[in-house]
């Protein structure tokens, strides 16, 4: 059933022909998605470049300076635009707003993608993410999946013959049955509930940069799962494509806070930035030191 037999990530290769793979050193670090061609694709429809170089950043820097000035802000565009305003010094008030928090300033310019080829599993943890954002996905129930292709988790790719072998199965008899029920007649909103979570399907995606933002900090972290973290890699190498300047902004949570807030890392197997236990661990071991020798170690003034 499957129509996507030259792309790797698929089911649709026969049943046993995986090539034999040497076994690989297990790791506590998390594997990076990306060593793997998963099928998917991350496009952006909107804004191009010159849109982004021409009124992207000048509209931000225009919510930053309005906020801090008595120019109206069509005036603050306007110099922002007309080269009065250093784009470099644009860019230096941004990233000051933006590393203190002032969210909403980039809440004004927003980023539309075209998704195609993520599983079910990865939409339903996708459409999660509701303020700032909306969607539109490929419908089970008006879209007749004749040829519907599946994603393949690299685990089950590399694990032994007979167990990828069960899961070929499984998942074949499913869309297989899909198209015979259709063939007989059932509607195709009642035939999709044999589709297995990893039949493929397509979104359309619009988010502010605010909230990409934040999307980008859950779903890069290594502690993400990995069809989704390689999504939101191929989204970051899209807006770095029209803007580094804005791309550099979609990090891991950790960049930005400085440290990790995993629960699931306190063994600091991801060594990106340390855990808080041991910040604050560390933080209070100077505490200790400081009053043990009589001085009051410096507290931050709310």
């Amino acid at each position: 059933m499957s129509d996507a037999s030259d792309v790797p990530g698929t089911v649709s290769t026969p049943a046993g022909s995986a090539p034999a793979t040497a076994p690989r050193e297990r790791s506590g670090i998390p594997k990076n998605p990306g060593r793997h061609e998963l099928g998917m694709r991350a496009t952006l429809l909107f804004p191009d470049r010159d849109i982004v170089d021409r009124y992207y950043v000048p509209l931000i820097y225009t919510a930053c300076r309005t906020c801090y000035s008595e120019l109206d802000p069509d005036e603050i565009m306007a110099r922002a635009t007309d080269g009065r305003v250093d784009p470099a010094k644009q860019r230096e008030l941004i990233s000051r707003v933006v590393e203190s928090g002032h969210g909403s300033t980039i809440e004004h310019v927003v980023f539309t993608f075209g998704i195609s080829g993520v599983s079910r599993t990865l939409s339903h943890q996708l459409v999660r993410h509701r303020a700032g954002v909306a969607f539109d996905q490929q419908s089970q129930r008006y879209v007749k999946f004749r040829g519907a292709s599946t994603m393949l988790p690299a685990t089950i790719a590399e694990a032994g013959a007979d167990m990828r072998a069960r899961f070929l199965d499984q998942v074949d008899g499913a869309l297989g049955l899909y198209g015979d029920l259709v063939e007989a007649g059932i509607p195709g909103e009642d035939a999709r509930f044999v589709f297995p979570n990893a039949t493929r399907t397509n979104l359309v995606m619009t988010t502010n940069l605010r909230a990409l933002i934040h999307m980008s900090g859950l779903r890069l972290c290594t502690m993400a799962q990995w069809e989704i973290r390689r999504l939101f890699q191929l989204i970051r190498h899209e807006v770095f494509g029209v803007s580094p300047f804005l791309g550099s902004f979609l990090a891991p949570k950790c960049v930005p806070l400085g440290y990790c807030d995993e629960s699931g890392n306190r063994d600091e197997h991801c060594p990106i930035r340390p855990h808080k236990d041991t910040v604050l661990g560390a933080w209070a071991e100077k505490a200790r030191a400081a009053k043990a020798s009589g001085r009051d170690i410096p507290v931050a003034e709310g």
